[in-house]
């Protein structure tokens, strides 16, 4: 355990307050204007490309990200990175076929587009199922994931923490909505790249005389096991990350369902300006997310070699911060409440998004815009509240959080994937179709984890999808009798994209080529 210094409180202190007063700013109206949804769920369609591109990473990466990763760093080593590089060409590929559908039909929320396409059921159960996923699962797990972050860095009680971090994060987003923010985000980046960045070059130099090249010389020297990419069937950790599955196997469904069809992250492309300017938020956040590795998991392999049998392994980052001398303490912690707020602040616009554009709205319709966005702030309020009681009863008992977190979404991810790839590239699919992957998703996951314990989650994910895949098309063909909807979807989308658009992609692949050549 240590503590912060004087130094350190006043330049967290000042962040906080900095901070604050940005939100407040950004968020008010001109003249006669007053806040109507689009504003507050959207930013009023007005995010350009590097508040989108700040904004998707700085909801990313959070206490499931920095303490998280650095804690499965810490356990399995730099084969955890593959969630983030992974995520760099999935961008890509969102980028250039999924929000052409979706800025073309002008949508609040994930479930509205699938009522165009499927109809109210299919909308109003995946809301219920998403506003139970984001409460219960990263709500949660980022408070909890904090507090501890937090418990271990200065001593506070891990209560005060959870508390602390839930009425921060509400302070600035509550009033402003997804305006308030984005627009931090583009300071809460800059905080946690330069302080992520900072950690690792202190640390990495505590391990050579010569500065972070001879540090990093020496990590690789004596953790040589932490560098393989693709791990061995014998690996202790093939379960969490079974060998060629994470290039060609279940990762790319996690990695399509989270950075395609999640209202927590997609919800910032939907507020953009148009979609060239959503595009090229999209490339600037897929370069980040190479980036990402350095800051998130590189530290935790430097713990494991500084500070070996550290348990549990969620500890590594936090550790490594209480070595940071005064000021730079205050600074890369800053940077690590940063990612947390933004985080649960992007969490809670998109648990109110949902709540009331596909829900309330539905039962109290034409109720105007001051009523439905006071529903917004009760809502947010209420979810932070659940998250703060259900955060321990929940998550204390966890050695590694993040895989917590991949395995149990991966029980729904392959249905949704499924859902939508088939809702916006095949016509025939019906509603009959879409609920039957939704529902078979979770069913056919836990008969594998029940009857095949022995399979690893990441290649059960791309099982159930084939699954649910071949499940929604049969029970397309044979609903003879319905209708499906919004066959015309993809009417007047243009998947073109720019010279640029295709250079970085280019860029980006050779970058992961190269990575995963280098670390095999």
């Amino acid at each position: 355990m240590s503590s912060l210094s004087s130094l350190d409180i006043s330049l967290f202190a000042a962040y906080v307050v900095m901070l604050v007063t940005v939100a407040f700013w950004v968020s008010r109206e001109k003249a006669g204007h007053e806040k109507n949804t689009k504003d507050y769920f959207l930013a009023g369609n007005s995010l350009p490309w590097w508040a989108i591109g700040a904004s998707l990473i700085a909801a990313n990466i959070s206490a499931e990200q920095i303490i998280g990763m650095s804690g499965s760093g810490y356990a399995i080593g730099l084969a955890i990175a593959s969630y983030e590089w992974m995520a760099a060409i999935t961008l890509i590929i969102v980028g250039k076929y999924f929000l052409p559908i979706f800025l073309k039909h002008r949508i609040y929320t994930m479930p509205q587009f699938l009522e165009q396409r499927f109809g109210h059921e299919v909308r109003l159960t995946l809301a219920i199922f998403w506003l139970g996923v984001y409460v219960f699962v990263n709500l949660t797990s980022i408070l909890w994931l904090g507090a501890l972050a937090i418990n271990t860095i200065t001593g506070v009680d891990m209560t005060v923490g959870l508390v602390f971090l839930a009425l921060l994060s509400l302070t600035y987003s509550l009033y402003g909505g997804l305006k308030a923010v984005a627009y931090t985000d583009i300071i809460q980046v800059v905080v946690l790249v330069a302080g992520g960045l900072l950690l690792t070059y202190i640390t990495l130099g505590m391990l050579g005389e010569g500065g972070i090249i001879n540090g990093f010389t020496t990590l690789l020297d004596k953790a040589p096991e932490k560098f393989d990419m693709i791990l061995a069937p014998e690996h202790e950790h093939y379960m969490s990350l079974p060998g060629l599955s994470v290039l060609v196997g279940g990762m790319w469904i996690m990695n399509l369902s989270y950075w395609g069809f999640n209202q927590y992250i997609i919800q910032r492309t939907l507020a953009a300006k148009d979609l060239k300017e959503a595009q090229k938020g999209i490339v600037f956040a897929a370069f980040l997310k190479l980036l990402m590795p350095i800051i998130v998991v590189l530290p935790g392999i430097v713990a494991f070699v500084l500070q070996p049998g550290l348990e549990p392994a969620d500890k590594a980052y936090p550790m490594l911060l209480g070595l940071m001398p005064e000021g730079v303490k205050g600074f890369v912690f800053a940077a690590l409440v940063a990612a947390i707020v933004s985080s649960l602040g992007s969490m809670a616009n998109s648990i109110s998004t949902i709540f009331t554009m596909d829900i309330y709205t539905h039962y109290r319709p034409n109720r105007g815009d001051k009523h439905y966005l006071r529903i917004g702030r009760i809502v947010s309020v209420s979810a932070m509240l659940l998250a703060v009681i259900c955060a321990k009863p929940l998550l204390g008992q966890l050695d590694q959080a993040f895989q917590y977190i991949q395995e149990f979404t991966g029980f729904f991810t392959p249905g949704i994937v499924v859902l939508f790839l088939l809702g916006m590239f095949w016509k025939q699919t019906t509603s009959k179709g879409a609920m039957a992957a939704a529902l078979g998703s979770f069913v056919l996951s836990l008969a594998l984890k029940l009857l095949a314990p022995e399979l690893p989650f990441i290649d059960r994910v791309g099982v159930v999808f084939v699954s649910c895949l071949v499940l929604a098309m049969l029970v397309s063909k044979l609903d003879r009798n319905a209708q499906a909807r919004g066959q015309n979807l993809l009417d007047g989308v243009q998947f073109t994209t720019s010279g640029s658009y295709n250079v970085a992609t280019l860029a980006v692949t050779a970058i992961l080529a190269a990575l995963y050549i280098t670390w095999w």
